[in-house]
C-alpha cells in the first residue's frame, strides 16, 4: 500500500487571530506571511507564510464555530484553540491524490474521498485544492493528503518563482528542514501513518523518523519534548536560534545563502 505524497504541502497552526499572529510571526520568527483570505462556507480564515522550498506556514482562525466544526480541518483548529493553539494538523502534498487514494482505500486505509476546497483572497482571486482526508485530523493523527491547483496570483507559475527567492525578515528566503512533533508512543502513530497514508517510518527504540522529499518527520517522545511541536527552519542565519510561540517553537538553523 502506498500513496505518492513528495513533501510536507503545509502546517495548519490554530491562533486566535491571524492578522496578530502574522505579525508576530514577522517579528519574532522573521517570516512574511503574502497570502491568505477566507474559506468560504468553512467557518475559517487565514494568513499564509510561503517558503521556498514549497511549503507553507497556515495561521488559521475560527470567524464561525458551527460552519467550522462541519469540516475535518476546521475541526482540528476548534479542538486545537481549546487547547490554546498550535499546531492543529499538516498536509503533505501528493499531486497524484485522485489515484493514489483509491489504491489506499484499497488496501484498507480509512482515508476520506478526495474533496475540493478553495479560499477567496481579498483581491477575488479563487484559491484551490484538493483533499483527502483520515476519519480524524489532529496533532497525534495522520496528515491530511493534498494538491493544488497550480495558477492564479497565489500559484501561478510566476508566484511560484516569486517564493523560491522571497526574502523574509529573517534576511533570506526560508525553507522548511524538519517538523518534530511530541506523542506518548511515537511507533504506534507511526503504525497509524502507514496504515492511514501509506506513509513509512523507520524505527528505533520510541523515535520513528521519515524522510519524505526535502523535508523530514520525527515522532518524538513526549517525555524528551517540552512543546507539542517543533518547526525546523532553514534561512542564512548566522547563528542557531529557538522561538516558542503558539505553543510551540520555531528553530531556525543556518543554511548557506
Amino acid at each position: 500500500m502506498s500513496s505518492q505524497p513528495t513533501a510536507i504541502d503545509h502546517l495548519v497552526i490554530a491562533v486566535a487571530d491571524p492578522e496578530a499572529a502574522a505579525a508576530e510571526v514577522a517579528d519574532r520568527v522573521g517570516l512574511a506571511t503574502t497570502g491568505g483570505g477566507t474559506h468560504p462556507g468553512a467557518g475559517t480564515f487565514n494568513r499564509v507564510a510561503f517558503l521556498a522550498d514549497g511549503a507553507y506556514l497556515e495561521l488559521i482562525g475560527v470567524a464561525d464555530p458551527t460552519a467550522a466544526a462541519g469540516v475535518p480541518v476546521g475541526r482540528a483548529v476548534l479542538a486545537s484553540l481549546e487547547r490554546g493553539g498550535g499546531l492543529a494538523t499538516f498536509a503533505l502534498l501528493d499531486d497524484a491524490v485522485e489515484t493514489s487514494v483509491p489504491a489506499l482505500q484499497a488496501n484498507g486505509s480509512s482515508i476520506g474521498p478526495v474533496t475540493h476546497g478553495s479560499r477567496q483572497r481579498p483581491d477575488g482571486d479563487l484559491v484551490e485544492w484538493w483533499t483527502a482526508m483520515p476519519p480524524e485530523l489532529g496533532a497525534l493523527r495522520p496528515p491530511f493528503l493534498a494538491r493544488h491547483r497550480y495558477a492564479g496570483t497565489e500559484w501561478g507559475p510566476e508566484a511560484m518563482a516569486q517564493r523560491r527567492g522571497f526574502v523574509h525578515p529573517i534576511g533570506s528566503p526560508a525553507v522548511l528542514h524538519r517538523l518534530d512533533l511530541a506523542t506518548p508512543d511515537p511507533p504506534a502513530l507511526a503504525a497509524d501513518y502507514a496504515a492511514t497514508i501509506g506513509l513509512e517510518f523507520w524505527t528505533v527504540a520510541d523515535l520513528a523518523v521519515c524522510s519524505i522529499g526535502p523535508h523530514t518527520i520525527r515522532l518524538m517522545p513526549t517525555r524528551e519534548m517540552p512543546v507539542p511541536a517543533v518547526v525546523v527552519v532553514g534561512a542564512a542565519v548566522e547563528e542557531a536560534r529557538s522561538i516558542e510561540a503558539f505553543g510551540m517553537r520555531f528553530d531556525i538553523e543556518p543554511i548557506a545563502g
